[in-house]
């Protein structure tokens, strides 16, 4: 069985794409901070720098929140938890930070700085609120 389900693919890909909320760990001190994001496959790519980056690199282990929300009044989140790969690869991160910002609107070369990171999704939960 797979850890995302057809349901909650749908809505990690669905419009308007929404930001998730980044959870990393280093040296007992937790980081969380939005990031863009594209998910394909059971993996979810992001483009980043700074702490998080850092992070990452130091402890691949991550927690990926995404929600929807109307008017302040929460639909949906679903929450990942899976392993990070920094991709120190200049060609790779580029072609990923295009396919992320045109998802998201933006010029494709917007914050070339950044570095593309794959996360392995090896959980995926969903809550809905009625």
């Amino acid at each position: 069985m797979p850890a995302v389900s057809a349901e909650v693919e749908q809505l990690l890909t669905s419009d308007p794409p929404h930001a998730a909320y980044l959870s990393t760990c280093t040296e007992g001190r937790p980081h969380v901070a939005p990031v863009w994001y594209r998910y394909e496959d059971g993996t979810v790519e992001i483009v980043t720098t700074g702490r998080k980056l850092a992070n990452l690199r130091d402890n691949p282990r991550v927690s990926l929140a995404v929600s929807a929300e109307t008017g302040g009044v929460p639909e949906w989140t679903v929450t990942l938890r899976g392993t990070a790969t920094v991709v120190d690869d200049r060609e790779l991160t580029q072609e990923a930070n295009a396919r992320i910002n045109r998802r998201y609107g933006m010029p494709e070369d917007a914050w070339a700085e950044n570095v593309l990171v794959r996360i392995a999704v090896g959980s995926a939960s969903l809550r809905t609120y009625d």
